[in-house]
């Protein structure tokens, strides 16, 4: 009984707030879109380094699960399957990982033997001995786990900054997706 004599003084004391304004009972609510208001445009630029780590962090652990999953004579195949717009070319860019892998445990590190590098060097991953294969496979893995690790550092990096200017960075996510249509 008390919650209704509360209500019913709270809807009074609108009905008169309304009606010192000039504001009409039955006036419709604002109907303007501020999605891609300037305010709006604003706030989703403090989100646009995040968005763009967050898309390479989404493709990086794509391609993790991909190096995971395959065999190291099928990755590159895989990975031109499943990304077809990518505009690099994959199979030079692993042999170029791997040459630059292996110089350094070879040379640097000297804990893989010469003979590996001269086989990654020439041969292509489908010509591979299982034991190199097996190696290849294990520094791939490591090298998109590094790279998803990194991409999750700058993420948060970029949600810390947001706090640290005193906001919310999951509004601003979400400001950011309704501004560039991602989200309805």
């Amino acid at each position: 009984m008390a919650d209704e004599a509360q209500t019913r003084l709270l809807e009074l004391q609108m009905a008169d707030l309304k009606a010192s304004y000039g504001i009409a009972e039955d006036a419709p609510r604002s109907t303007t879109n501020n999605d891609r208001s300037e305010n709006s445009r604003k706030i989703a630029a403090l989100y646009e380094d995040a968005a763009e780590y967050e898309e390479e962090l989404e493709t990086f652990e794509k391609e993790l699960e991909i190096v995971q999953n395959n065999e190291v004579k099928d990755i590159v195949n895989s990975l031109v399957e499943t990304f077809p717009d990518y505009e690099g070319d994959y199979a030079k860019e692993l042999k170029a990982v791997l040459e630059a892998y292996w110089t350094q445990f070879v040379e640097v590190d000297k804990t893989h033997p010469e003979e590996e590098l001269e086989q990654i060097k020439s041969l292509e991953p489908s010509e591979y001995n299982d034991q190199l294969s097996t190696k290849v496979k294990s520094a791939l893995i490591k090298r998109w786990e590094m790279l998803v690790s990194i991409k999750k550092e700058h993420v948060a990096e970029e949600r810390a900054e947001m706090k640290l200017r005193g906001m919310k960075p999951d509004h601003i996510r979400k400001v950011y997706r309704k501004y560039h249509g991602l989200e309805v």
